[in-house]
C-alpha cells in the first residue's frame, strides 16, 4: 500500500493540469486529476483524496461552486484555489467560503508544493486530533503530549518502557510543558490503570494543610478536625499519586513521603497507627531538586527514592519542529467554535509563532492560539490576531512599526473592547484570553468609560465582582 499523500488537481487548462499535477508528482505525492467540477466530485466520491488543488475560474462548474459541495459533503477536505493575479474579492469569498489557502496565478511551483504539503498536513492533523480527543476525552490538555521531535520521540519511548514498572518516577520541567500528562500516560499504560489517578500540586496547597491533605487525620488531631478523614495517598491504594511540584513539599512531609516509599504506609495526622497502601509514586518538579538538595531544602534520600528513571520533557523553544503541529490542533479545538471556522495559520503567523520563545510552552501557545481566535474576523488566522508580545520578544523581533506613546491606550481600550464582544460579555473568559485577573478586567472598564454590559452572563450573573 502507497502512503503518500494524494492530491486531486482540478483545472480546465489542460496545460496548466499536467504542469501542476508533474511539479506534485516529484515531490512525491500521488496526483490524480480532473477537468471540470463535475469529474471532481465523480472522482472525490469514490477515491479518499486527501487534499483538492483546483482553478476558481471552470465552466461549468466553478472552484467556488466545487468549494461550496466540499463543504457540504467532505468538510474536512482541504481545498486550495487557484485565483488569477488581481482577484481580491474572489480570494476573500474563497476563505470566507471556507478554503484553505489560495494561490495567485502565475503558480509558483516551490510555493505550490508548500502550500499543498500543509493541506495534507492539516487534513492528517484533524484525523489524529480526532483519534487523540476520544482516547483523551477526559483531558483537555493532552495536545501537550503530541510531537515528532527527537526529544518528544525519546519521552514517548521511555513512557513505554516504565509504564509496566513500580518504580517511582521524577518528572522534571519547565512550567507549562505537560508534566501531569505525562504521569497520566504512564499510569493509563499500567497495569494499575483500573485504579485512580490522584494528582496534586504542592504549591498550591497551605503549608499548614498540605499534610492532613496527603496523609488524612484523626478526629481532634488540630483545631477544625471534627472527623477523621482519608488523606489523597489513601484514596490512591491501588493506583498512582502524582506529586506536582514536589520541590515544595515540606520538611516533615517530605519525611512522611520517604516512608510511604520505604516500607508502602501511612500515618494520619494525630495518629499511631500505620495504614498499608499499594500506590505508585509519581513526582515531578520545575526546580533541580539536586541543588535544592546541596542546599538543604530536599531530603538527600527521599530524591534517590524518587529519580530512579527521570524524564526530562524539553522546553517548547528547544523542539521548535513541534510547533506547527501543535498550533494546529489549537486550532482544530477552537477554531471551529466561531460562526465563522477558523481553519488555518496565514504564513505570516505562523512565522511569528515559530520565532517566539514560548516561556510558558505549550499551555501559553495554547493561550494564544484561543485568544487570536477570539478576536479573528476570517477564515485565516493572521498575524495581526496575535497578541503583542508574541510579536515583539520572539528570537528575532519582527519588522513592525514602532508604537506611539500615545496610542497606548486607544490600543489597550481596542483590545478590551474586542476581547469582551469576542466571549459575547462574559467577562470572566475575556480576563484570561486577556491574560489579566477579572478586577484588572473590571478596572479597565470603568477607566475608558465602557460601562456595564447589557446582560450579565451566567459566569458573571455569580461573579461576587459584578457587584
Amino acid at each position: 500500500m502507497n502512503d503518500s499523500p494524494s492530491i486531486l488537481v482540478v483545472d480546465d487548462d489542460q496545460r496548466n493540469r499536467e504542469m501542476m499535477a508533474e511539479a506534485l508528482n516529484q515531490a512525491g505525492f500521488e496526483v490524480d486529476t480532473a477537468r471540470d467540477g463535475v469529474e471532481a466530485m465523480s472522482k472525490a466520491d469514490v477515491i479518499p483524496y486527501d487534499a483538492v488543488l483546483s482553478d476558481i475560474h471552470m465552466t461549468p462548474y466553478s472552484g467556488l461552486d466545487l468549494l461550496d459541495s466540499f463543504r457540504k459533503t467532505m468538510p474536512e477536505m482541504p481545498i486550495v484555489l487557484l485565483t488569477a493575479f488581481g482577484s481580491v474579492d474572489t480570494a476573500i469569498q474563497a476563505m470566507k467560503q471556507g478554503a484553505f489557502d489560495y494561490i495567485a496565478k502565475p503558480v509558483n511551483l516551490d510555493d505550490l508544493v508548500v502550500t499543498m504539503k500543509r493541506a495534507v498536513d492539516h487534513r492528517r492533523l484533524i484525523e489524529n486530533n480526532r483519534t487523540l480527543n476520544r482516547a483523551f476525552s477526559d483531558r483537555p490538555r493532552a495536545a501537550s503530549l503530541m510531537g515528532q521531535s527527537k526529544k518528544m520521540v525519546e519521552v514517548f519511548k521511555l513512557i513505554g518502557k516504565v509504564a509496566h514498572s513500580r518504580t517511582a518516577v521524577l518528572i522534571q520541567g519547565e512550567s507549562g510543558t505537560g508534566k501531569e500528562l505525562i504521569a497520566r500516560a504512564i499510569h493509563d499504560n499500567s497495569p494499575r490503570s483500573i485504579h485512580r489517578f490522584v494528582a496534586v500540586n504542592c504549591s498550591a496547597i497551605p503549608d499548614s494543610l498540605l499534610e492532613s491533605e496527603l496523609f488524612g487525620h484523626t478526629k481532634g488531631s488540630f483545631t477544625g478536625a471534627h472527623s477523621m478523614r482519608h488523606g489523597l495517598l489513601e484514596e490512591a491504594n491501588g493506583g498512582t499519586f502524582f506529586l506536582d511540584e514536589i520541590g515544595d513539599l515540606t520538611p516533615a512531609g517530605q519525611a512522611k513521603l520517604l516512608r510511604v516509599l520505604q516500607e508502602g504506609e501511612i500515618r494520619r495526622l494525630g495518629s499511631n497507627e500505620s495504614v498499608r497502601v499499594d500506590l505508585r509514586i509519581i513526582a515531578a518538579s520545575r526546580r533541580n531538586l539536586a541543588e535544592l538538595t546541596g542546599a538543604g531544602r530536599f531530603r538527600e534520600d527521599l530524591l534517590y527514592r524518587l529519580n530512579t528513571v527521570t524524564i526530562v520533557l524539553p522546553p517548547l523553544r528547544e523542539r521548535p519542529e513541534d510547533l506547527p503541529l501543535l498550533a494546529e490542533f489549537f486550532l482544530a479545538r477552537y477554531g471551529d467554535q466561531k460562526e465563522v471556522p477558523v481553519t488555518s495559520f496565514s504564513s505570516s503567523a505562523m512565522q511569528a509563532l515559530g520565532e517566539y520563545s514560548w516561556p510558558g510552552n505549550v499551555r501559553e501557545l495554547e493561550h494564544v492560539v484561543e485568544r487570536a481566535v477570539a478576536l479573528a474576523t476570517h477564515a485565516i488566522l493572521s498575524i495581526d490576531d496575535l497578541p503583542p508580545e508574541v510579536l515583539q520578544k520572539g528570537k528575532r523581533t519582527p519588522n513592525h512599526s514602532p508604537i506611539l506613546p500615545g496610542t497606548l491606550k486607544a490600543l489597550q481600550r481596542e483590545q478590551v473592547v474586542k476581547m469582551l464582544e469576542a466571549t459575547r460579555g462574559n467577562k470572566e473568559r475575556a480576563a484570561r484570553l486577556l491574560g489579566i485577573s477579572r478586577r484588572t478586567l473590571y478596572r479597565l472598564i470603568d477607566r475608558y468609560g465602557l460601562g456595564k454590559p447589557q446582560a450579565a452572563t451566567e459566569t458573571d450573573a455569580s461573579d461576587p465582582m459584578s457587584s
